[in-house]
């Protein structure tokens, strides 16, 4: 889907939201996002890019009443499900903001962390990511032991072969300089869930700073993430790792 054709002047951040099925817990999320940017000075948009969703997601955001913060529908042309990675590309691409980010639809962690991540991006850099694994950071609700267990051994193994120094890549909580954005989106391969290694591999081959932000997150017991998904990363990384060193991201 192409850009608006009078997109909203001076927008300072868009907040892009990747959606599979979620027209249960998506009005709530919209609602918190849209009172949180309603008290800020400058101007935002939401955009819900819908990744193939077979119940009434899409609906529900056409039809979303309107607000001081524009909400608005991004979908794949052929409307079917691409996976993450895809999903969250093709929100970026059409995000207007100065700076934008994307968060998950079930709100695991809430829209005014990034009150955190402005002095960050203040001191220059680029990309400001939230961690659940560093000092300050509070996972209220846990996963399933062996979910989590196997995100941990995942995020070791991300560290050693692709992410040196960054303890969690996978949180669903990550904001972008537009100019960093607009640079590595060309070069940008995974449709599914190694595409968050792949954003930080390539940010640093182009020379952007990242920063990892503690935060507050809390697992929803009805995630549609499977556990398949942490075997998905791995396979991915590898690729991420063999296009680095064939100079892909440089």
């Amino acid at each position: 889907m192409e850009r608006p054709a009078t997109p909203p002047a001076e927008t300072r951040l868009s907040v892009v939201i990747p959606a599979f099925n979620e027209a249960r817990r998506l009005p709530g999320t919209l609602t918190e996002v849209l009172a949180y940017l309603k008290r800020q000075p400058y101007r935002a948009e939401v955009v819900v890019v819908d990744d193939g969703s077979t119940d009434d997601t899409a609906r529900l955001v056409r039809e979303w009443p309107s607000a001081a913060t524009p909400v608005r529908l991004v979908a794949h042309p052929d409307g079917r499900n691409h996976g993450k990675g895809a999903t969250v590309r093709r929100g970026m691409a059409t995000a207007m903001g100065e700076y934008r980010l994307f968060m998950d639809a079930d709100n695991s962690t809430t829209l005014d962390h990034i009150d955190a991540f402005w002095p960050w991006f203040e001191q220059g850099y680029d990309v400001v990511i939230g961690s659940r694994d560093i000092n300050g950071a509070n996972v209220v609700i846990h996963q399933p032991w062996l979910k989590e267990l196997g995100g941990k051994v995942g995020n070791m193994i991300i560290r050693t072969v692709a992410a040196p120094g960054i303890a969690d890549t996978q949180a669903g909580f990550k904001m972008f300089s537009g100019r960093c954005i607009e640079a590595i989106l060309p070069v940008l391969t995974i449709e599914r869930w190694g595409f968050d290694v792949e954003l930080i591999v390539a940010a640093r081959c182009r020379g952007f700073r990242v920063k990892e932000v503690p935060i507050t997150w809390r697992n929803n017991t009805a995630s549609t993430v499977p556990a398949l998904a942490y075997l998905q990363v791995l396979g991915e990384v590898w690729r991420v790792r063999r296009q680095r060193a064939a100079g892909r991201y440089r």
